[in-house]
């Protein structure tokens, strides 16, 4: 089932609560009150879409370098050696995404772990299994504030809904607003890895889900509830809803869009082409001459793969003239394949703490 075919209801449940989950001791039935059907319809709707694979879970995503560290990491890998290293690679369970992309870095994965250390000591194991020595690109800044993936309004009810890729919504914290990460850190808890390790897989699809998380955690569902919350307002948590699919919702044209940007005006590109409609990511990542020369990097999702390079033409277009640049170079790497998608794991982290 693609997205234009989804139902009102289905299409409302994997669009629209996507973040501002509601903390309250039976969400399913807040959510279909303003639904306009009943908790059960919900909760069976909800486990159909996680079965058909449209939902990867209802769940927290957590802001980088906060739990721990993480990376986005690539090798260049021999087309016949695709699948033996994609496994190897998996088989870590810091690992939780590795996706084929049309470059000569071929394989893209993101390592996330208990430190800056053990993230160096996943790449070197990588490399001394694998033979291929990983580019490391550490998140440098952050431009765009996750802001979930939000559906074309036209692919519900079989309305069609074409090529058209994301579309933006408003969030409370505006892209490239500085973070520290490490202040927040020190504002952590115990319970805070606790919770974070009891949501690794979600929240359960049953009527009172955080009592049920709170059990797990040694605590009250009140204090559990009171503690998402707080997490929510330090953006430790960035967003608490559904974690949809976007490929299995029709959006096939996945791309990671590089760019070449001078480093004196990385910041401002960066804060000018988060705020452009379909760029669902905007970081800032290292270069790594002469191999890699590309400071900034972005995700752009379309129904098919000429949307989406009309839609980088686009943006070049608009960035260059920002910037006064006669020209800025970019390069979209489309994926082949998905090898793994997952949360990152933080159970480690929370035995560390």
């Amino acid at each position: 089932m693609k997205s234009h075919e989804l139902s009102d209801l289905d299409f409302r449940l994997l669009n629209d609560w996507q973040r501002s989950f509601p903390l309250v001791s039976r969400p399913y039935a807040e959510l279909a009150a303003r639904l306009g059907c009943d908790e059960a319809t919900v909760l069976g709707r909800l486990a159909a879409l996680r079965e058909q694979g449209h939902v990867s879970r209802v769940g927290a995503v957590f802001r980088p370098h906060v739990l721990g560290w993480s990376t986005l990491a690539a090798v260049a890998c021999p087309p016949e050696r695709l699948d033996e290293v994609a496994g190897l690679i998996d088989a870590f369970p810091e690992v939780n995404h590795n996706y084929e992309r049309e470059h000569a870095y071929n394989l893209w994965f993101v390592v996330t772990a208990t430190s800056r250390e053990r993230v160096a000591e996943v790449l070197a194991e990588i490399h001394r299994h694998g033979g291929l020595r990983p580019l490391d690109l550490p998140m440098q800044a952050d431009y765009h504030i996750d802001l979930g993936f939000t559906l074309h309004p036209s692919a519900a009810g079989g309305g069609g809904g074409g090529g058209e890729g994301a579309v933006r919504r408003p969030h409370q914290h505006a892209a490239g607003n500085p973070v520290d990460a490490a202040a927040l850190r020190e504002r952590l808890e115990s319970a805070d890895y606790a919770l974070a390790t009891a949501l690794e897989d979600g929240l359960s699809l049953t009527p009172q889900p955080y009592a049920r998380l709170a059990a797990r955690c040694g605590m009250s569902e009140a204090a559990c509830l009171a503690r998402l919350e707080r997490l929510l307002d330090l953006s430790v948590i960035r967003r608490l809803g559904v974690v949809v699919r976007h490929r299995e919702l029709g959006y096939a044209a996945n791309a990671m869009v590089v760019w070449d940007i001078p480093d004196a005006r990385v910041a401002e590109a960066g804060r000018r082409l988060a705020a452009e409609a379909g760029v669902t990511l905007c970081y800032q990542r290292p270069r790594r001459l002469p191999d890699w020369p590309y400071n900034l990097f972005s995700m752009l999702h379309g129904r098919d793969r000429d949307t989406v390079l009309a839609r980088v033409a686009g943006l070049r277009e608009t960035l260059g003239q920002a910037l006064g640049l006669a020209a800025v170079e970019c390069r979209p790497l489309f994926s082949r394949r998905r090898f793994k998608q997952c949360g990152a794991r933080y159970g480690s982290l929370a035995r560390a703490a």
